[in-house]
């Protein structure tokens, strides 16, 4: 398996951002609120996830019905704690790893 591609993020409470994956477009929305850190996927325009609650090393997609031919995590990498947003691209970074180990 290949090594994960890490997306970056910033460190605030609200965000796009756009990445490029297996060929992909993706537009990621991430947005921290008082219950966890929950994420947005759309890939090529088309929504396909909306409000996913982010885990630690938890597969977002999980299913390749969703076009990806990987899946998305959070990683934390100081410990095993949640993400939130104050620690995105520091402390959490988002992963994407293309394979079937990944869907």
């Amino acid at each position: 398996m290949a090594t994960p591609q890490v997306i970056p993020l910033s460190a605030i409470a609200a965000q796009s951002v756009n990445a490029v994956v297996s060929r992909q477009v993706l537009r990621l929305d991430v947005r921290q609120r008082s219950t966890g850190l929950f994420i947005d996927v759309w890939c090529n325009g088309a929504q396909v996830l909306c409000g996913v609650l982010c885990r630690d090393r938890t597969w977002i997609v999980r299913d390749g019905y969703f076009g990806l031919p990987g899946d998305l995590a959070f990683l934390d990498l100081e410990g095993t704690s949640d993400p939130s947003y104050d620690g995105l691209g520091t402390r959490y970074v988002l992963t994407y790893a293309e394979g079937q180990d990944a869907a």
